[in-house]
């Protein structure tokens, strides 16, 4: 298998499906590489790890006892800073909105959340 980082949704999809991959072991692999490649780049304003590994657990958990609710459960995705995530500060990457925090979800946060995405932080 190639690194996990390169790995597409479908290519994910299939690897829980085979359970050759959870993912947990999706989470823990992203997560070292955006902390050993990250501080180089600076893509991400914000990251809760252990908020990502919670939902990664949940997944893993719903999948395996449940089944997949669909093509992206499981999946990790970023979320850019100028879509609203409930509860989390939305910037749009400007000094001015650094205390403006989301009271409810962009449409498309609400529907990755159906689907069962994990939120694997803010990008600018």
């Amino acid at each position: 298998m190639k690194a996990l980082h390169w790995l597409t949704a479908s290519e994910v999809r299939a690897a829980y499906r085979s359970r050759s991959l959870s993912p947990v072991e999706l989470v823990d692999a992203l997560l070292d590489h955006v902390e050993r490649h990250d501080p180089r780049i600076n893509a991400f304003i914000r990251l809760d790890a252990e908020k990502v590994r919670a939902e990664a657990r949940c997944a893993e958990a719903e999948i395996r006892a449940e089944g997949s609710r669909g093509p992206l459960h499981g999946i990790p995705v970023a979320i850019k800073d100028n879509i609203d995530v409930a509860g989390e500060v939305t910037t749009c990457h400007s000094k001015l909105m650094l205390d403006n925090v989301a009271t409810s979800d962009a449409a498309i946060v609400s529907r990755l959340r159906a689907q069962g995405a994990i939120l694997f932080g803010k990008v600018a």
